[in-house]
């Protein structure tokens, strides 16, 4: 079999829609054996909650019973916890939001970094966002997690160090996903459709393929000297991260 990751076996969570069902697509185009795993149900997707310590183990376990190994590890299922200002959400809300999407990146790299050490190395990715780099682009639990991933991969980077064992954030921007649905249907309700993304230099928004093919790059060997780095794809918006400011009641004072 030939392709970017032939002979490579790969677990990527989130993987029932947007990014990740994207990206999952991707890596078994090129070659991967694809643990495809989702708290949703679908076809051809193994059941796991990202955030939950059973269930990360239990997917690392199936790739090295069914697989003999692990080589790439994609972390990526999250929430957005919507835009409700500090103000308004709780600390459960701060902590469901974190668990997913904090948490579970951390259980990503615990599990699966030790596995892939023993089979000479291998790359886990995590997803971040824009929302992680600069205020403006998300809610502030889901902005706060965001920026936990990035630093959370800069850490497990040296402290994987020797191990050949590669651990980089992909942050995207604004991506048609079921997670910014309502945001795109809004603007078309409202005749705005032209008006998303508008931002960014690119005067779009994004689609999951632009993220999976950046994220591939990161898990395939082309990425060889990438370690602990966040890579930006939001068609230049951080370049410049302009802030829309919101009343009180919303995101700020």
């Amino acid at each position: 079999m030939t392709g970017r990751l032939a002979g490579k076996v790969a677990i990527v969570t989130g993987a029932a829609s947007g990014i990740g069902k994207a990206m999952a697509g991707r890596f078994a185009a090129e070659g991967a054996i694809v643990i495809a795993a989702d708290i949703a149900e679908a076809e051809g997707i193994v059941a796991a909650d990202a955030g939950r310590e059973e269930d990360v183990r239990a997917l690392v376990e199936r790739a090295q019973r069914d697989h003999g190994g692990l080589d790439v590890f994609f972390a990526n299922a999250g929430i957005s916890g919507g835009l409700a200002s500090i103000f308004e959400q709780s600390p459960e809300d701060w902590q469901e939001i974190l668990r997913i999407n904090l948490i579970g990146p951390f259980l990503a790299i615990k599990h699966a970094a030790p596995v892939m050490k023993e089979r000479g190395g291998g790359s886990i990715v995590c997803t971040a966002s824009v929302a992680g780099l600069r205020a403006g682009a998300g809610g502030p639990a889901y902005s706060a997690s965001k920026a936990g991933v990035v630093r959370l991969v800069q850490v497990a980077a040296t402290q994987l160090a020797g191990s050949n064992v590669r651990v980089n954030a992909i942050c995207p921007g604004l991506i048609e996903t079921g997670m910014t649905r309502g945001l795109y249907d809004m603007a078309r309700a409202a005749g705005k459709e032209d008006q998303i993304g508008h931002l960014n230099p690119m005067k779009r928004g994004g689609v999951p393929d632009e993220i999976a093919g950046a994220a591939l790059f990161l898990a395939s060997d082309e990425s060889s000297y990438v370690n602990g780095h966040a890579l930006v794809v939001d068609g230049g918006l951080s370049s410049s991260h302009p802030f829309y400011r919101q009343e009180y009641g919303r995101t700020s004072f």
